[in-house]
C-alpha cells in the first residue's frame, strides 16, 4: 500500500468513526460502567459504534491486519501490523458534554507505533505522525506540528489527566513532578498529547493506561520532537505509567523525580 493510499484510508476511518460518534455527543442514550464496582468506567454507544465501524472497514481492507480495540477485545494481534482503536478517548468528557475527547487510530509494526491519528469530529481537528513528523488540520489550516523550546521544569506547563488517579507511591511521585512545574493542568486526556505536540503543553505524566490509549499518540508526539516513555524510560507502547516530553531535558528531569 503507498503512503498515498494509507493516507486515504486512515482519513477514511476518521471520517466514517466521526460520522458514527457525533449522533451520541450531546445526545441522551444509553450508559454503561464497566468498572464492575470499581473507579466509576463509562462506555457509551457511540464507543461501540465507532469502533464497529473502523474494524469493518480494517478487515474489508486489510485482512490479514490484526486490531487491538477497547470495546471488542483482540483479533490476530501476532500480525506484523496491528491497528490500537479508541473510538472515544476521554469518554468522561463526552458524556459531560465537553469537546476534549477524541478518536484514536494507530498502527503497530512488530509491536513498535508507526503510526497515530487523533480526530476530533467535533471540532474538526486530525493530530496525526509517523515518528519522523506530525501534521494538524482543522481550523486555521493544515501545518506542521513542533513541541516546545523549554528545558526548564519551573517555566513548563504540565498535564495530566486527574491527580486523584494516582495512589500511594504514585501520587507521591506525581507530586514531586508537580510541585516543580510553573502551571499544571487535569483533564483533556489524548488531548494532552496533542497540545504537547503542538506547542502548547510540555510536560504529560499519566498511570494507569492501557495500550489502546497511548500507541496513538506515540508517533504523534515523537514526530512533533518529543519523546514519550514510561516511568522508567522504557517503550510507552504496552500502556502503564507515561511520561511524555517536549524535549530531553525536560523528560531527564521528569524520570528523575519520578525516580524519586
Amino acid at each position: 500500500m503507498s503512503a498515498v493510499d494509507f493516507g486515504a484510508f486512515v482519513a477514511h476511518l476518521a471520517t466514517q468513526s466521526g460520522q458514527a460518534i457525533l449522533p451520541f455527543f450531546r445526545a441522551h442514550h444509553a450508559l454503561e460502567d464497566k468498572s464492575a464496582g470499581g473507579v466509576f468506567d463509562p462506555v457509551t454507544e457511540g464507543d461501540r459504534a465507532g469502533e464497529s465501524v473502523m474494524r469493518h472497514l480494517i478487515k474489508r481492507s486489510f485482512p490479514a491486519h490484526g486490531v487491538l480495540g477497547e470495546e471488542f477485545g483482540n483479533e490476530n494481534i501476532d500480525a506484523e501490523y496491528v491497528w490500537v482503536l479508541d473510538p472515544i478517548d476521554g469518554t468522561r468528557a463526552f458524556i459531560s458534554g465537553i469537546p476534549v475527547w477524541g478518536t484514536l487510530i494507530g498502527l503497530t509494526r512488530n509491536g513498535t507505533p508507526v503510526y497515530g491519528m487523533m480526530h476530533q469530529p467535533f471540532t474538526g481537528e486530525r493530530f496525526s505522525g509517523d515518528g519522523r513528523e506530525a501534521r494538524y488540520e482543522g481550523p486555521g489550516g493544515p501545518r506542521k506540528l513542533r513541541t516546545r523550546n523549554v528545558s526548564d521544569l519551573a517555566a513548563s506547563t504540565l498535564m495530566t489527566t486527574s491527580p486523584a488517579l494516582f495512589k500511594g507511591e504514585e501520587a507521591q511521585a506525581y507530586t514531586r513532578v508537580e510541585s516543580q512545574v510553573r502551571l499544571a493542568r487535569y483533564g483533556c486526556d489524548c488531548y494532552a498529547y496533542c497540545m504537547l505536540a503542538s506547542g502548547h503543553v510540555d510536560l504529560v505524566v499519566e498511570s494507569g493506561l492501557k495500550p489502546y490509549d497511548i500507541v496513538a499518540l506515540i508517533p504523534i508526539v515523537e514526530g512533533a520532537g518529543g519523546i514519550v516513555t514510561s516511568w522508567d524510560g522504557g517503550s510507552a507502547a504496552a500502556g502503564g505509567r507515561i511520561v511524555a516530553a517536549a524535549n530531553r531535558e525536560l523528560h531527564e528531569a521528569a524520570l528523575a523525580l519520578l525516580a524519586g
